[in-house]
């Protein structure tokens, strides 16, 4: 049988032992226990001896019941002393009490002793239950915190991994003709780099996969959004993975094709992070402005940085090329047609020291910003193979070699290597008849590179004559 709750009339009895019934509340069944009169005025003030309150609480008698909570729960304290005076009993309402300029969350109840017999409040401190609350919360945080931190680690880590190794083709959006392609899509496709331009992308895929990969690429053109599927290469059969997205460059429709063999990360038993330790080549991916937003520990190795977060937010001119303009002129053709083939340019370390490196770049479309990722592969010093050539240069150092004795030879061999540069620069402009972009291509270096270097050596177009040195 549920038992009903005591009328007024039944308690009315106990109105005069008020106090005494508030003492074995607080000390019993609660931390504080209140004596109301019929105006909401405390006349008297128990506090328990489990968690005791601070003094000044049993400093309230005479001062409304209201006047002790926090001006946004009065209303409640109004409600209870009401509900208390209308029912004889309220429920349970949790309040925020000021108590000596320290707010204290507390839960009180009520019950009216009589018809005309004072209101009995009863308070328990909810401060321990909200530390517990709060650490949970708090917990609850920090392990969303980590979570998403592992989460943003693993995708810098995956995009890591595909710009350095994804198979990249710039294809005509109309013609589905490849534009350019880059040295991974060369060895996934089992043809050499020059030889991928002009050939039909499709061509490039297994005839079975085909009708999924023109699909692919024709929702991709016109949607304008990007598209993945799964095709085999021609070459091998190999299961890829292939995302088509659109991009415009020099004013016409182009798709950015990237492939991989087909979930390469996912069915790896070595972590990713792993991976990226082994990749012998710097990875860096920044964002269009060339700011380096992640790196790989070869490129920190590279720039002689111990640490790839320290390279974050700094500029990548500031390693790569003699000046800002060279990789301004890579940020600018990547996004204007997609992909960057190999260059070579200088890399400069922490240490001042000058390191020849073989750069590529491709436009990423991993994120919703436009990010470009970079690979950088440190070269071996190159020695000519032609015996002409040598010839010349021989003949170049010989004439140096009249001043020794009048020039120390650190100053030698600094004239050595610019008359070196020098004869080369003007034998493949030579060579390719003033055309600078295939002097470029000869020389393995940037056109803006080559140009640079033609200015330091007052070398104009068609001024090929061989390097010489006169004695003094």
């Amino acid at each position: 049988m549920t038992r009903r709750p005591a009328s007024p009339a039944d308690l009315g009895a106990l109105s005069q032992m008020a106090p005494e019934l508030a003492q074995t509340f607080a000390s019993v069944a609660g931390d504080i226990a209140l004596v109301i009169d019929v105006s909401g005025v405390i006349r008297n003030v128990a506090v328990g001896a489990a968690q005791p309150l601070p003094a000044s609480a049993e400093q309230w008698v005479g001062r409304r019941w209201t006047e002790t909570a926090s001006e946004e729960t009065r209303g409640k304290i109004d409600a209870l002393l009401q509900e208390a005076v209308d029912a004889g009993m309220s429920r349970r309402r949790e309040v925020n009490l000021h108590i000596d300029g320290v707010e204290v969350p507390m839960a009180y109840a009520a019950v009216r002793l009589g018809e005309y017999g004072p209101v009995l409040a009863v308070g328990r401190d909810l401060r321990a239950v909200s530390a517990i609350q709060q650490r949970f919360v708090d917990t609850q945080q920090q392990m969303e915190r980590e979570y998403w931190k592992k989460r943003q680690t693993e995708v810098r880590y995956r995009m890591l991994f595909q710009a350095a190794t994804d198979a990249v083709l710039v294809v005509d959006a109309g013609s589905l003709q490849v534009v350019e392609g880059n040295r991974a899509a060369a060895q996934l496709f089992g043809s050499a780099v020059e030889t991928l331009p002009g050939r039909f992308v499709t061509a490039l895929i297994e005839r079975s996969s085909r009708p999924g990969f023109e699909a692919l690429l024709l929702q991709a053109r016109e949607s304008g959004r990007p598209a993945e599927a799964r095709a085999r290469a021609d070459a091998h059969g190999t299961l890829i993975s292939v995302s088509a997205a659109p991009f415009r460059a020099d004013g016409a429709l182009h798709l950015m094709v990237r492939a991989r063999a087909a979930d390469p990360i996912d069915n790896a038993a070595t972590p990713v992070a792993e991976l990226i330790e082994r990749i012998p080549d710097g990875v860096v991916v920044t964002d269009v402005a060339g700011r380096i937003v992640m790196a790989n520990p070869a490129f920190a190795e590279l720039c002689g940085v111990r640490d790839e977060v320290l390279l974050r937010g700094m500029s990548l001119a500031q390693w790569i090329g003699e000046s800002d303009d060279e990789l301004a002129a890579i940020l600018a053709q990547v996004r204007s047609r997609g992909i960057a083939p190999q260059l070579a340019v200088l890399l400069r370390s922490s240490e001042s020291r000058w390191i020849e490196v073989e750069i590529s770049a491709a436009l990423l479309d991993e994120t919703d910003l436009e990010q470009i990722g970079f690979t950088v592969r440190r070269v071996a010093e190159r020695t000519p193979s032609s015996q002409p050539l040598l010839d010349e240069l021989s003949r170049a150092v010989q004439g140096l070699s009249l001043q020794m004795g009048s020039e120390p030879l650190p100053g030698l061999l600094r004239q050595v290597s610019e008359l070196a540069e020098r004869h080369f620069i003007a034998a493949a402009v030579e060579r390719a008849g003033a055309d600078l972009d295939a002097a470029a291509n000869l020389l393995g270096v940037s056109r803006h590179s080559l140009e640079l270097r033609l200015q330091r050596h007052g070398l104009a177009i068609g001024d090929t004559s061989p390097p010489a040195a006169e004695p003094d």
